[in-house]
């Protein structure tokens, strides 16, 4: 089945789809083995892992693609990628939409911020006329040559233009043909209340750790009338700490004895990432054979 009429049954079924994200292919394919049904590319975790910077629009469309490629190669499960603004006007979102369904992916997701945009728990961001990302989801629409391929529309206006004006967006985004609703960083309980009583469409809710959007968990998601729970940073916020840590007490002790039980065994790690794959390889095809 393709990738994107699993996600489009995923969509269908009763009950919330957990998203974790992941920025690299040893992400995803961790995502697939502990059981999610898909896997999100964030933006702002590919930004950081390709050029070392913030999620402030120097990472470029094909940079994106180029990873969402790969990441959804690495994986069987569906995968759904942060297609930024679409890169520019709506012939722009043209091409962002050919080149990222021919990479293979289930979803992408494109917002209404200015191009070049931040990150959406950033302070100062801006945002375009509605009018104008209306045209850039109809162009979605449109251009995708698989009509199973997910569009995911996300308005950042509730920090630019406030709450109103992003509901607003949101059901003109609707009437264009998205199929997925992202409303970013709502403030309140009662502003995610509202959100999830007010489209039929599916709903998506970002839980970022910046600390903008109340914490919930994914049943209290689900009970407030989200389809899926974002956890788009998370586990390279983890990983970050992780790694702080073993580096500081490396510098420190020149042992990483004190973290040995936080370590992944060697053999587990490649068995994740395929090793038993490759030997059955070798075996059918004689690579094993050639070796002394």
């Amino acid at each position: 089945m393709k990738p994107t009429t699993k996600l489009r049954e995923l969509l269908a079924r009763p009950g919330i789809i957990t998203l974790p994200g992941a920025y690299d292919c040893i992400g995803a394919r961790f995502i697939e083995s502990e059981g999610f049904p898909a896997a999100y590319m964030t933006g702002a975790g590919t930004a950081a892992a390709r050029t070392g910077r913030p999620d402030v629009g120097l990472i470029t469309m094909s940079e994106m693609v180029d990873n969402a490629r790969r990441m959804a190669r690495a994986v069987d499960i569906p995968m759904i990628v942060d297609a930024d603004t679409g890169y520019g006007n709506v012939l722009n979102v043209m091409r962002t939409v050919e080149e990222f369904e021919a990479a293979g992916v289930a979803a992408i997701q494109i917002e209404d911020q200015v191009f070049p945009k931040k990150c959406g728990h950033y302070e100062g961001k801006q945002v375009i006329p509605a009018d104008e990302m209306v045209q850039k989801i109809r162009m979605a629409v449109d251009t995708r040559r698989d009509k199973d391929l997910v569009v995911i529309a996300r308005t950042d206006a509730i920090a630019v233009k406030g709450f109103d004006d992003a509901m607003a967006r949101a059901r003109a985004y609707d009437e264009a043909g998205a199929d997925v609703l992202f409303i970013e960083a709502p403030r309140t309980l009662e502003q995610i209340k509202t959100i999830g009583s007010s489209f039929k469409k599916p709903l998506l809710f970002n839980m970022a750790t910046s600390g903008k959007t109340p914490m919930l968990s994914t049943q209290e998601m689900e009970a407030y009338g989200f389809k899926i729970a974002l956890f788009a940073g998370t586990g390279m916020y983890m990983f970050a700490h992780v790694m702080q840590n073993f580096l500081r007490d490396l510098a420190k002790t020149g042992s990483f004895e004190q973290h040995r039980d936080q370590m992944m065994p060697f053999t587990e790690l490649w068995k994740i990432m395929g090793s038993a794959d490759i030997e059955r390889m070798e075996q059918t095809y004689g690579v094993s054979a050639g070796r002394e």
